[in-house]
């Protein structure tokens, strides 16, 4: 997506968010939670090695093995994202997917309505950008709160685009 700055440029996009999925456990979290389990299944193995039940040894290299391909699949679950940008004139969402397939959706924010779907306890579940009989969901990997916040955030962008963009910081027409 281009960057302008709106005061120059009035087509520039004012608003911009970049979506990931979140991860609680980084790399040195990994490597020392393996090291753990890897360390904790090798000991154990070993006394039930030394106690002739020797396949059970293989199995808990097996569970090392198995966490550590989830994890490994997790991580790269983890490189899809969003980027959603907002003009006076269009709004484009941008989905990369793991696998780095990229789809563009473009909307005129005239058009567009979010629909949101919340529950009671939980918040917003889903939101969905709608214009013209195209519709397309967004942050569906982002946790409630997050998504609560985000759907404001653009709700917000999208009436700021329908009243004609944000404020230019030069006078304004009275009246």
């Amino acid at each position: 997506m281009t960057s302008g700055n709106p005061k120059t440029d009035p087509d520039a996009p004012f608003f911009s968010a970049l979506l990931t999925p979140y991860r609680s456990l980084g790399q040195g979290g990994f490597r020392l939670l393996m090291a753990i389990l890897g360390g904790t299944s090798l000991v154990s193995g070993l006394i039930f090695l030394s106690m002739g039940a020797w396949p059970v040894f293989g199995f808990l290299g097996l569970d090392v093995l198995v966490v550590f391909l989830a994890f490994r699949w997790n991580y790269r679950a983890a490189r899809a994202f969003e980027e959603v940008a907002v003009s006076r004139t269009e709004v484009i969402v941008r989905k990369v997917s793991s696998a780095g397939r990229e789809q563009l959706f473009r909307f005129n924010p005239f058009w567009a309505r979010l629909q949101l779907s919340e529950i009671a306890d939980e918040g917003v579940v889903r939101i969905t950008l709608v214009a013209r009989g195209q519709a397309v969901d967004i942050g569906g990997f982002l946790n409630p709160d997050d998504r609560t916040s985000f759907a404001g955030a653009l709700r917000a962008a999208l009436a700021t685009a329908r009243a004609g963009g944000p404020p230019t910081g030069g006078p304004q027409p009275v009246g």
